[in-house]
């Protein structure tokens, strides 16, 4: 990987992109450090350092401490993840989006259209609840709670989140990787930082501790290993292509494989199986003021915090069942079973046509229990590690999902630079 990144540096086109990426980052974080006039940032913070595991304190890793500083980008990337799904699954779900999708470079781009005006409406929706919540938390300055201060608060938000957007776009065009992955990365290893600090002020608190935060290292130590490996693993279904003479040419006949990753879905059944789990606690956090302490709804929070086994069981479930949704909206077997007949292709032992879509069927979904069960072992086990240990650090219950997103983004960029210098016929510098 450093050896890839090196021989890309050596080539300028190449490094030109990669400082490119660089200062789109650069300007992200400068605007993810801006504060949005009329808000107590200091009792947002102190507020987010006491709750862990609700669905704030994600959103406030994905933006890189940006959420609970009440700063300009503090909705991060999440509306436009949010309106790359949606329009996912309305693609799937309306045939005239579906049309319009296989319309090929002209269809995109009216996708890309779409996708840009739900991203703005949902940052002004979300901008909208996170106005209220700071509102009822008592988190806005005497201006801020009149109309004109709701109105800039608002605005700012909303157009933090489209100029992220805008950002994010700027890298797909003229930078190395995906936007929305690369500014992740970026937020994730900012609260890196942070998250190590905690845990070596826990470390030194105790002899326990010290060998229990030893143990997370070598674990995630051994977590990277295991992401690598899956990451990296695929299911190749063999495929033959007919012969056929045209003219006096012959074409086909050759061997070929269909490859299936075993992790197909990525990270995104974790980010949807964690927007569902932890919705108890977040609706804890902003009725908070309301709950008396031992009383009916204070026992029945708990038993939804992030440090309780419900939570882990319910979280490990999710996961598997987002996978397989995933899955059903991501890839058609049918589709894939239609274009090898039209090319001529076929598994052998198996019949062309519907026969084809079923074995490709079977074979997903015995990859995608197994690619579920790695995602849900990488996201439970820091919980779990949690309530073993008692640390009750907000840090562990998010670790297997950031861990997962920095491997998965270093691997997937890894593979682009790859990619660009084997089509510049760079003989040589992949060896």
């Amino acid at each position: 990987m450093f050896k890839t990144f090196k021989n890309a540096w050596s080539i300028p086109e190449m490094r030109q992109k990669m400082l490119y990426t660089l200062f789109i980052l650069l300007l992200y974080r400068i605007g993810a450090a801006i504060h949005v006039p009329f808000t107590d940032a200091e009792a947002i913070a102190e507020q987010f350092t006491l709750a862990g595991g609700n669905l704030f304190a994600y959103l406030n890793i994905l933006s890189g401490d940006a959420f609970s500083k009440a700063t300009l980008f503090a909705l991060s990337i999440s509306p436009y993840i949010t309106a790359s799904i949606v329009m996912q699954l309305l693609t799937v779900a309306i045939p005239p989006l579906e049309r319009m999708a296989k319309n090929g470079e002209e269809g995109q781009k009216k996708i890309t259209q779409i996708t840009r005006v739900v991203t703005v409406v949902l940052g002004f929706l979300t901008a909208l609840g996170y106005y209220f919540y700071m509102s009822s938390a008592g988190f806005l300055t005497d201006t801020g709670e009149t109309v004109f201060g709701a109105f800039v608060i608002i605005f700012c938000y909303a157009a933090g989140a489209a100029l992220i957007m805008w950002l994010a776009e700027k890298i797909n065009e003229k930078g190395i990787g995906n936007g929305i992955s690369i500014i992740l990365f970026a937020n994730i290893i900012a609260t890196a930082a942070a998250s190590v600090v905690s845990l070596g002020s826990y470390a030194i608190s105790d002899a326990w501790n010290l060998v229990v935060v030893e143990v997370v290292g070598f674990g995630a130590l051994a977590t990277v290993a295991f992401v690598v490996f899956i990451t990296n693993s695929e299911r190749r279904l063999p495929v033959q292509y007919a012969k056929k003479v045209v003219g006096r040419k012959m074409y086909g006949g050759q061997s070929t494989t269909l490859p299936i990753k075993l992790n197909m879905s990525g990270v995104m059944p974790i980010i949807f199986a964690n927007s569902i789990v932890a919705i108890p606690s977040t609706i804890e956090l902003i009725f908070q003021s309301k709950i008396k302490s031992g009383g009916f709804w204070d026992k029945f929070f708990g038993v939804f915090s992030y440090n309780s086994w419900l939570y882990a069981i319910l979280f490990f479930i999710l996961i598997i069942l987002f996978s397989y949704f995933y899955i059903m909206i991501s890839f058609n077997p049918i589709e894939v079973a239609n274009n090898l007949k039209k090319n001529g292709g076929f598994i052998p032992g198996i019949r062309p046509g519907q026969p084809t879509s079923d074995y490709i069927t079977r074979v997903l979904n015995r990859i995608t229990l197994i690619g579920a069960l790695f995602l849900g072992v990488i996201a439970v086990v820091p919980l779990i590690v949690n309530i073993i240990s008692g640390t009750q650090l907000g840090s562990l219950a998010f670790g297997g999902s950031s861990l997962l997103i920095v491997v998965g983004v270093i691997l997937e960029t890894t593979r682009e630079i790859e990619a660009q210098m084997t089509m510049r016929h760079y003989k040589g510098f992949l060896e």
